[in-house]
């Protein structure tokens, strides 16, 4: 009797712990697909790949327009500074971090920021002193990869899956790069590594000033379900308060969410906020990035709504525009005005034609056309700009075969009495 309760409990221990290996090699293999691939149980679309061999560094320097100017300068050390221009409407290109407790950040109008911060030091920009600090960085970078996707002057990605030097570890080439920019040009970066250009973005953000982050594949679900929607790459203020009002603040949140209400919301960036929330992002890392559009924009002194002053503006912006174009020997199909009103109110109108825009004689007739559709007369201006985008779009272009300056409806100004 006994040896058979014996055998009996034996045999039910067996079949319990058979039951329990089941289940939990059963979770095991959910959690590896769910990990590898997104399920989209709202539309019809192909598994997305998610590739978590790759190796992505982002490197962004840290304060780099005011660390240049603190490095250059010793009397600016130790003391709240900001890049810019110290006029009425100049802006913050780039806050020191002495600056930063105050509340003073980059875009930010100067006069706001010196009410803020009274004792703020405004340092006026010196752009080739930094295009020569970049260049001095991307030096460094060429030592380990030549896959560098340059984001802007102080940023930029780097594919180190196979690297010159041959190291195994992503965080040990970054920990490199880091003490190479520092012991050569004297400046801290911050560096996030991961296997995506997304999470390496977010993770270089964690722990400035001159900090090294590290998102493991293992814990990027993780990561992501914590993190404040705020901090997902290419969510801005009005992109969050939509999101907020749809009950979304954290990734997990987000996750939640069906790619189809995504997609219906945000249109094409629906499916890529889709893929970040499951840590997916494919891209690769970019060398040499074709321009589609250049353009320029002048903020005034003070508001303009006199015909002439605008007009006098806009010339002067169509010439800065053409001599761009030339530099760059670029050319497009699509000039866009963008006017911006005193109250920071901001509207764009564009024309797209089959013929290429290239010179004055191309582009000024048009920029008349495009301002005619304005009114400005009650709603002063603050900013003009104008651009030229290389694509076509077939849809909405306007066919124009020869341009001929008198046919505008735009008649030249003549002060008035008043005016």
């Amino acid at each position: 009797m006994f040896m058979s309760q014996c055998a009996k409990l034996t045999k039910l221990t067996i079949t319990t712990k058979f039951q329990q290996y089941f289940v939990e090699s059963s979770r095991l293999l959910l959690s590896f697909l769910t990990n590898r691939f997104v399920l989209l149980p709202q539309l019809s679309l192909p598994l997305q790949c998610n590739n978590m061999e790759r190796k992505i560094i982002h490197i962004d320097m840290d304060a780099f327009f005011a660390s240049v100017e603190q490095r250059d300068n010793p009397e600016l050390r130790g003391k709240p500074i900001a890049i810019g221009a110290d006029v009425e409407r100049g802006v913050v290109a780039t806050a020191s971090y002495e600056a930063r407790p105050f509340g003073v950040h980059s875009a930010m109008s100067m006069r706001i920021a010196k009410r803020r911060c009274p004792e703020l030091i405004v340092v006026p920009g010196r752009y080739h002193v930094y295009k020569e600090v970049s260049r001095q960085m991307h030096d460094i970078f060429h030592e380990y990869t030549d896959i560098i996707e340059p984001i802007s002057l102080d940023e930029a990605f780097l594919d180190v899956t196979h690297n010159k030097p041959g190291i195994g570890l992503a965080v040990d080439i970054a920990r490199e790069i880091k003490a190479k920019i520092k012991d050569r040009l004297h400046l801290t970066a911050s560096a996030g590594v991961s296997y995506n250009k997304f999470l390496a973005k977010i993770a270089s953000d964690q722990r400035k000033p001159d900090g090294l982050c590290t998102i493991h594949p293992s814990r990027a679900q993780e990561f992501i379900d914590a993190l404040r929607i705020e901090k997902f790459w290419l969510v801005g203020p009005k992109t969050a308060q939509t999101m907020h009002r749809m009950g979304i603040f954290t990734g997990a949140d987000l996750r939640e969410v069906s790619l189809k209400h995504l997609t219906d919301v945000f249109g094409k960036m629906g499916p890529v906020f889709y893929n970040f929330a499951r840590g997916i992002d494919d891209r690769p890392v970019v060398v040499d990035h074709e321009r589609k559009s250049m353009g320029c924009e002048h903020t005034f002194e003070h508001d303009l709504y006199k015909r002439g002053a605008v007009l006098i503006e806009l010339n002067n912006t169509v010439n800065e525009l053409v001599r761009r174009l030339e530099k760059h020997d670029f050319e497009g199909h699509t000039l866009t005005l963008k006017v911006k009103f005193h109250d920071f109110r901001q509207i764009t109108r564009s024309i797209t034609l089959d013929n290429v825009l290239r010179t004055r004689d191309d582009i000024l007739p048009l920029a008349k056309q495009l301002l005619a559709q304005v009114d400005y007369r009650d709603h002063p201006i603050r900013l003009l700009g104008l651009s030229v985008t290389k694509s076509i779009n077939k849809e909405t272009s306007t066919t124009v075969n020869q341009w001929i300056e008198l046919e505008i409806p735009f008649t030249e100004w003549q002060e008035t009495p008043g005016e």
